[in-house]
């Protein structure tokens, strides 16, 4: 099977998507700092895979307990499972198998700082309502106490990568699915990618893609990872072009998609990128991949 890589980057817009550990009555952001002084809040790849592994149905894989560790069950297969499939496994049952995962993931980092907003929580209607029901006064109560919470709404980057002639192949149990199956996998994680969300504290964030770009190639390389950049809520189109212009092969296989209305340099990108919809945009790469696994069949 020819080696084949299928790459996408995503911009999406979002607010307070990731929590880390919290520091007394304050939830924190998960944030990472860098050498412009300023902070970023990201959203972890762990966490973009509970959601993708979620709305792709997929999170059916049977659990096992070896006492020290939880871990998916030693007899499950791929070929019953595309979460193991998809994202890996380590079995510590002896012998011990482990099979990296054929879909990666980047942190979603945000593109615009995090400047210390703060929201201020109270349970006040519970608070009142206790009152009127029992008649105490707040100095009798506990419970009522302010917390904080940070927040953050910014446009967010993360990338995708897969190694499609891995999709479905484990050589630790002899296991090969059909090119059918390989590519209903890999077109089920585009489809969730397209309409992508999280629950947390009570929202829906939206985590759908406002531009996305990549396609399939012959070489594994994230090529827009990190080189999606915002500026005055103006995409970075040159920066783009740079990595399209180190190889013609490149440039002829990837495919953009873009929400217009959003960023200020829509008609920008739509002329030097030659951008289409976010639907165009993953039918295309739906379309590519059909095609590999087609071929790859035969």
């Amino acid at each position: 099977m020819l080696k084949k890589g299928l790459t996408v980057s995503i911009i999406f817009e979002a607010e307070s998507a990731n929590y880390g550990e919290g520091v007394g009555n304050v939830a924190s952001l998960k944030k990472i700092s860098r050498g412009d002084h300023e902070m970023y809040s990201y959203i972890s790849r762990q966490a973009l895979r509970y959601n993708i592994v979620d709305q792709m149905e997929a999170a059916t894989t049977p659990i096992g307990n070896d006492k020290k560790v939880l871990q998916f069950h030693p007899d499950a297969s791929i070929a019953d499972y595309a979460e193991i499939d998809l994202f890996g496994y380590m079995k510590t049952a002896k012998p011990t198998r482990t099979r990296a995962a054929v879909v990666r993931l980047s942190n979603a980092v945000s593109l615009e700082s995090y400047n210390t907003d703060l929201e201020f929580l109270t349970n006040k209607n519970l608070f009142d309502r206790y009152k009127k029901a029992t008649g105490q006064q707040g100095d009798e109560i506990n419970g009522g106490n302010i917390a904080q919470s940070e927040i953050h709404k910014s446009f967010y980057a993360y990338t995708v990568a897969v190694d499609l002639d891995k999709v479905g192949i484990d050589e630790n149990d002899g296991v090969e699915i059909p090119s059918v199956e390989r590519a209903k996998r890999v077109n089920t994680l585009l489809q969730t990618l397209k309409f992508l969300y999280r629950d947390i504290k009570g929202r829906r964030e939206n985590l759908a893609p406002i531009f996305a770009i990549g396609g399939v190639y012959d070489i594994k390389n994230p090529f827009f990872e990190n080189r999606l950049k915002l500026k005055q809520n103006r995409l970075s189109v040159q920066t783009i072009l740079n990595v399209l212009e180190e190889d013609m092969v490149i440039k002829e296989n990837t495919k953009v998609g873009l929400i217009k209305g959003i960023l200020e340099n829509d008609a920008e990108i739509e002329s030097e990128l030659h951008a289409t919809s976010i639907a165009e945009f993953f039918q295309s790469l739906q379309s590519a991949v059909e095609s590999y696994y087609q071929q790859a069949g035969e």
